[in-house]
This record gives C-alpha cells, sequence and structure tokens, in this order.
C-alpha cells in the first residue's frame, strides 16, 4: 500500500518520489504515464486497467480546482462492478485515499493540475 506524502498543484509525493504527471496508484504498482483521451474529462477508455484491478474503491482527483469531468460512462462501469466511485478534488481526493486504503483495496487516479 502506498501513501501520498504530498499534494500541491503540478507535484505529488507518494512514498517518498516525486511525480508531476497525472499518475494511477495500484496497489502493487504506481502508473505515472497516465494520461486521458481527452484532458479534463475522465473517459471508460481511460481507465480500462483500473476495472480490470476490481477495487473495492476508485478514487478520482479531479485536479486542484476540481475541472476534470468524470463522465456518466465511467460512473455507471464502476457502479456495474461493485466498484465504489469517489471524486473530488486531488487535495481531498489525496486525504481520502491515504485514509481507505489502510482497509480497503483502492485504486487511485490523480489529475495533478487544472
Amino acid at each position: 500500500m502506498s501513501s501520498i506524502d504530498f499534494y500541491e498543484f503540478g507535484l505529488i509525493v507518494v512514498d517518498g518520489k516525486e511525480y508531476s504527471s497525472d499518475i494511477i496508484i495500484f496497489p502493487d504498482k504506481i502508473r505515472s504515464d497516465w494520461w486521458r483521451k481527452r484532458g479534463h474529462e475522465l473517459c471508460l477508455e481511460d481507465i480500462t486497467d483500473v476495472l480490470e484491478q476490481k477495487p473495492e474503491v476508485l478514487v478520482v482527483g479531479t485536479g486542484a480546482s476540481g475541472l476534470m469531468k468524470v463522465l456518466p460512462e465511467v460512473k455507471k462501469a464502476a457502479q456495474a462492478r461493485g466498484i465504489k466511485l469517489i471524486a473530488e478534488p486531488t487535495d481531498k481526493a489525496r486525504n481520502t485515499y491515504n485514509e481507505l486504503s489502510r482497509s480497503q483495496r483502492v485504486v487511485a487516479a490523480f489529475h495533478l493540475t487544472c
């Protein structure tokens, strides 16, 4: 289980390592090359690998100002698989991830800007 040490616009620190681009945190790895098909929208294609992991919870950090939108298709796909989806501005999502990952299987996708 990873822990998010710090977040500010454009920078996140996970387990002491800095990342300056959007990331997905899986229980066993961090995908640091994550980019969405459409910059400020999270569509189903962007998280197919996340859904395959079948987490209990998917935490989505929607950016510093919360500008990234989670499309309805993503919400429906998560619900159909029994995955709880929590989407909130990245700073709040960081805290949610740190808290929930202690007791549940959580995957987190973080947009670091906007």
